[in-house]
């Protein structure tokens, strides 16, 4: 998918604005693309590609000033990042509170039973409807959340089976766990390096274990918030303040920012 232009003085296309996070994740897309992977995984679905634009305008908008902290998700789901090209990017809460919308492209391979609808899909992810959701009710508005918070995903590939069951990245073959970390650390690497947080929180416990890896030495303390996903019983018993009492953990105050 090629890289989304605007319109210069005169009407001639103008020279795309790169931020930095978008500068990184072009270069992950590009060394991650050129990985193969074996069964079980037998569609790889990447949204930095097909989701470039709507991911281009997230960092773009939200990504300019250094953040307190960053939550670093593992991959994407089949209804969230890979619809919107958003982490934990349920439709919903991309377009109504993010105020983002942007033409969505297809997989290069799609699986018929996982359609990639963008921001016409009607299938909710539960994960992002949680965290954004809790991000609206504690901060107000986006602007308020960003300008201490930033939320990222380890990997960006969606892995899924013949079936059309998701396989997180972390039940992959572990030789293609090493492949995949070596390009992902070093582009959290970066990312940290950009965004100068005091604090990266891995949302689950894989992420949390690949940030304290990739960020050893750099000064950075690296902490956990439980996932939201409802496959886990913790998160569907009051995830809210589960989520706080670990952010507090790692000496982060929420009281909400005045934008």
């Amino acid at each position: 998918m090629s890289p989304p232009t605007s319109r210069g003085a005169g009407g001639g296309p103008a020279v795309e604005r790169v931020t930095p996070l978008l500068a990184i994740a072009d270069r992950l897309s590009g060394e991650l693309g050129a990985l193969r992977f074996r069964p079980p995984v037998a569609f790889v679905y990447n949204p930095l590609e097909y989701a470039r634009a709507a991911y281009a305008a997230y960092v773009e908008r939200f990504s300019t000033s250094p953040k307190e902290a960053v939550f670093v998700g593992m991959n994407p789901g089949p209804f969230g990042m890979a619809q919107t090209g958003v982490p934990f990017g349920e439709v919903a809460s991309v377009r109504d509170w993010l105020g983002i919308r942007a033409p969505i492209g297809k997989p290069a391979l799609e699986h018929p039973k996982r359609p990639v609808a963008g921001f016409d899909c009607h299938r909710a992810e539960v994960s992002g409807q949680r965290l954004w959701g809790w991000a609206r009710r504690r901060f107000g508005t986006p602007d308020a959340f960003f300008a201490r918070f930033f939320v990222a995903n380890y990997c960006p590939l969606l892995f899924l089976e013949d079936s059309g069951r998701n396989l997180p990245l972390d039940k992959l073959a572990s030789e293609e766990q090493r492949a995949i970390a070596v390009h992902c650390d070093e582009a959290l690497r970066e990312t940290v390096r950009q965004l100068a947080p005091r604090c990266v929180l891995g949302v689950g416990r894989f992420a949390e274990r690949r940030a304290a890896v990739a960020l050893a030495g750099m000064g950075v303390d690296v902490g956990i918030i439980p996932h939201p996903s409802p496959a886990s019983p913790a998160a569907n018993r009051g995830w809210e303040a589960q989520a706080e009492a670990a952010i507090a953990a790692c000496g982060v105050e929420l009281k909400a920012a005045r934008v």
